[in-house]
């Protein structure tokens, strides 16, 4: 039978395989859709010509765009955009937490660019107001990704604890935590995973 720590490197090795995994089918379908779509250089995304010119053509107009949106829309719009305000105060708060604590706690920082990633504005079959709506929700939702993996190595820092019940959404990190209640040798093990932490290297930005 394993013990605790036998346990925990079984996992750890079974997540690092699945990682793997996940990150060669994400480079694959990357692949695909660039040989049929788009070409990145670099960051800048290119399209060839005549599908450049085919997404001009499917283009609507702002004027029947403006006539075609539904009343619900416009009146829930302020309550959708007045969100930017506390958005941008939690990113600039995020950021300065990490960039002030994980110094002292050894903690390799995230990378706000793997996560907030602001390119569909180059998708010419898109109008002024729909890149708008595009590139707000790329922030938000890249913004809230790039704070979770900050709070999930906060996590892992100094509770590395699963829960009693299973959670849903539980982030990347969650199975490699230690089972509710398992008191074996707790601070042993949380001093390994805080090692963990320090030997990390920065994510490969792949976007």
């Amino acid at each position: 039978m394993l013990n605790g720590d036998d346990m925990l490197d079984r996992v750890k090795h079974l997540l690092d395989q699945i990682k793997v995994l996940e990150d060669e089918l994400a480079l694959e379908l990357q692949k695909q859709e660039s040989k049929v779509f788009f070409q990145l250089k670099g960051k800048k995304v290119e399209f060839e010509r005549s599908l450049r010119e085919a997404h001009r053509q499917l283009k609507t107009g702002v004027i029947k765009w403006l006539f075609g949106i539904r009343p619900i829309n416009i009146i829930t719009a302020p309550i959708i955009y007045g969100m930017f305000i506390p958005i941008i105060f939690f990113d600039i708060l995020i950021s300065f937490y990490q960039f002030s604590c994980f110094p002292i706690y050894k903690i390799t920082k995230v990378r706000r660019g793997d996560y907030i990633v602001l390119d569909r504005h180059h998708l010419m079959y898109l109008n002024i107001f729909e890149r708008a709506h595009c590139m707000y929700c790329s922030y938000a939702n890249g913004l809230l990704s790039y704070a979770r993996e900050i709070l999930a190595k906060t996590e892992q820092y100094f509770c590395p604890i699963k829960h009693a019940r299973g959670v849903l959404g539980t982030h990347d990190r969650y199975n490699r935590f230690l089972a509710y209640g398992d008191a074996e040798n707790y601070h042993e093990r949380l001093e390994k995973l805080r090692q963990e932490l320090a030997k990390e290297s920065e994510p490969i930005n792949k976007k």
